[in-house]
């Protein structure tokens, strides 16, 4: 006798489900490999067990690029089916996309602060704190690159302020050194002008007017003859001049 046909329907014993499990799925793959081979396509297939455990068979180990064209078919036939849809549908769709991606990331926002945290398996705990530690070392990272970058800008700006204070006491000095200079040179100077001065006054002999002079006792003497006469010369003004003088006035 043949098997009878065996009727589709969960079994309920779960060793006789989990060894039908077995063997259709082993059958399942080689069914996938030679499709595969003998009509040349790609084929991907994906299991999850009843305990999650995953199976899977992809053409030449490709399962990433099979699932990306199917990505680009599956979004073409949206696009097509998007178009024959009118103006108000498409918004309704577009608005409901947006509204799921928006509690996505809402929820992984609570997630990340560490809020409703009771839904989340061992998995996907683990799966976040990888990420959290991720974020936390490029973060520090980032920290004290920007860190680095500050202090080397203070260091520059700390040498270049240095450069300018050394200029300026240098300036500084050179002026001081300067009018130092200046004021021996000026001291100098009138030193010598007073000591020229001084040597002036004391080479000049001091000269009285002839008017002021007073002479008296002056004589005049006639040549040729023995004697002199004793009688003093006079001039209009009372003033006793000499002789020469009083003729050379007269001449």
């Amino acid at each position: 006798m043949g098997r009878g046909r065996v009727q589709l329907k969960r079994i309920e014993n779960k060793i006789n489900r989990q060894v039908t499990f077995s063997k259709r799925r082993s059958g399942l793959l080689k069914k996938a490999h030679e499709i595969s081979v003998l009509c040349d396509a790609e084929v991907a297939l994906v299991i999850f067990s009843t305990k999650g455990k995953l199976f899977e068979y992809a053409t030449d180990s490709c399962m990433e690029s099979i699932l990306e064209r199917y990505e680009r078919y599956s979004y073409s036939e949206r696009q097509l089916v998007a178009t024959d849809l009118d103006s108000q549908g498409s918004w309704t769709l577009e608005h409901a996309k947006l509204k799921v991606r928006l509690e996505v990331l809402q929820k992984n926002q609570r997630h990340f602060m560490g809020e409703d945290l009771d839904t989340l398996s061992l998995k996907e705990l683990q799966n976040l704190e990888h990420q959290l530690e991720a974020a936390l070392k490029h973060i520090g990272s980032k920290k004290n690159q920007l860190m680095f970058e500050c202090i080397s800008e203070l260091q520059k700006k700390d040498k270049t302020l240095q450069e300018q204070n050394n200029l300026l006491a240098k300036k500084i000095k050179q002026k001081e050194e300067e009018k130092e200079k200046e004021e021996k040179e000026q001291a100098q100077r009138v030193l010598q002008l007073e000591q020229e001065t001084n040597d002036m006054n004391s080479s000049s002999v001091p000269s009285q007017p002839l008017h002021s002079l007073n002479i008296s006792g002056i004589y005049h003497a006639t040549a040729g003859h023995g004697y002199i006469d004793e009688t003093p010369l006079e001039d209009h003004n009372n003033q006793v001049v000499p002789a020469w003088m009083v003729r050379h006035i007269n001449g």
